[in-house]
């Protein structure tokens, strides 16, 4: 798969026995290769690929002493198999921008490989999306050069995610405002963001039906339409941001801010929460270790941009993985996204409780036969909704479990590891504890 796969328990049990240590190795470059077994849809093929050989030091591996036979043997695999998740993610390039790691995909690919898609613009390839992403970076420089952080408050679909490079492009931070907040969240937002402008669409607006939220904050803020600023986009801008297509407009680093989210309220005011590019993509590696993406995917995106979720999980992490995107603006349309997923022969779904319970009761059992990954996180995955999902549409919702703060997934269940009932295992290279606390005796 160009992914981790099964480990076996055999090897970990010699290495167990012997009591040896266990030196991790990753060779990258070869699957690029004619010789490689992997199949030309998940790599682009070369003559002589760059080959780069990884070792890591080496490690042993830690197995409870009490434990004997076969629940020794499974243990030691599990163990084996984290150390392996390790070495993937400790081995991945995560010392770029968001949209320098985006730019290095494009041409590993190619430029002409689908990016994104939805059902209003259709489809734009990885070329056109950086067009599109350095035109509007050149123009958010001009225009806002005084201005560190601008808002976007925009749905799931193309523009919005080239709006988004554009901002990253123009060395800005995007600040992803919560239309569904209200005017007096989003005002909060705002300020607590230093945001003095907003990004949004008349189109969006209208079908939103934002109007008067928008009226209210843009008593404080100023309101830019999109649809205004594409009016003053010449033939010389597009030339030109195609010529500049693989070069962010300005300079960022790994550790700057790359965009502001904001939590979903319940503890009282939204809370803003900054993550830098290397957060993003180390959580996007992260998840890369687990589970095998690869470019015959294609992941169906429902989450809103603004969220946490919908933002790594929904849209970096595919387009530094080389899979195509297809945003679609509503979760909410139960009858409208079952028929889209089996349209666009989408293989990997992020979701909720809540969304996929009420997909499971209007969906034809056949909508979802391209799935291969069905992932639930944001809320507790209801004992129902996995019963339904397995028995009438025949896929298994693998749950996760994140925090906006931690980029945002700490753990998740996956086909080698898979456990109902869990959010799964904790992510490669992160640190736990369990703290006790009064009053609460277990958990």
């Amino acid at each position: 798969t160009g992914g981790l796969m099964k480990v076996y328990d055999g090897a970990a049990m010699v290495a167990d026995k012997t009591g040896s240590m266990v030196v991790p190795v990753r060779i990258d470059g070869l699957e690029k290769s004619y010789f490689s077994r992997l199949t030309s849809q998940h790599v682009r093929r070369r003559l002589f690929p760059k080959v780069k050989v990884t070792i890591l030091e080496p490690v042993r591996l830690e197995v409870p002493q009490e434990l004997k036979g076969r629940k020794r043997r499974a243990a030691a695999g599990a163990a084996l198999y984290q150390v392996m998740s390790d070495l993937v993610f400790r081995t991945q390039d995560i010392d770029k921008t968001v949209l320098e790691k985006i730019i290095q995909t494009a041409n590993e690919r190619g430029m002409g490989e689908l990016a994104v898609q939805d059902p209003v613009t259709g489809s734009l390839s990885y070329g056109k999306l950086l067009t599109a992403a350095a035109v509007l970076g050149e123009k958010f420089q001009n225009l806002y050069a005084d201005q560190q952080t601008l808002g976007i408050m925009l749905p799931n679909a193309n523009g919005s995610c080239a709006t988004l490079l554009g901002v990253m492009s123009a060395g800005k931070v995007p600040a992803m405002i919560n239309f569904t907040a209200g005017a007096a969240n989003i005002l909060s937002a705002c300020k607590a963001a230093q945001v003095r402008t907003v990004l949004t669409s008349r189109a969006f607006v209208e079908q939103a039906k934002l109007g008067a939220v928008v009226e209210e904050i843009g008593r404080s803020v100023d309101i830019v339409w999109l649809d205004d600023l594409r009016k003053t986009i010449g033939l010389k801008d597009k030339l030109l941001g195609l010529l500049r297509k693989s070069t962010p407009r300005a300079k960022r680093l790994p550790n700057d801010p790359a965009v502001i989210l904001f939590t979903s309220g319940s503890e009282g005011t939204p809370k803003g929460v900054v993550l830098t590019h290397r957060n993003i993509l180390a959580n996007a590696a992260q998840a890369a270790s687990r589970i095998d993406f690869h470019s015959g995917d294609k992941v169906f995106n429902v989450l809103p941009i603004f969220h946490s979720f919908g933002m790594t999980a929904g849209t970096v992490l595919p387009l530094i993985s080389g899979v195509p995107v297809y945003f679609y603006p509503s979760p909410l349309h139960y009858r409208i996204v079952p028929e889209l997923i089996y349209a666009s022969n989408a293989t990997i779904i992020f979701g909720t409780d809540t969304f996929l319970s009420g997909y499971a009761r209007t969906a034809h059992p056949y909508d979802f036969r391209s799935l291969r990954y069905m992932f639930a996180g944001a809320e507790k995955l209801q004992q129902a909704t996995a019963e339904i999902w397995a028995q009438r549409l025949g896929v298994r919702v693998l749950e996760g479990y994140g925090a906006t703060e931690c980029s945002p997934c700490i753990s998740v269940c996956t086909p080698i590891e898979p456990k109902h009932g869990s959010a799964g295992k904790i992510m490669p290279c992160m640190e736990y504890k369990l703290e006790h606390i009064e009053g609460v005796p277990e958990g």
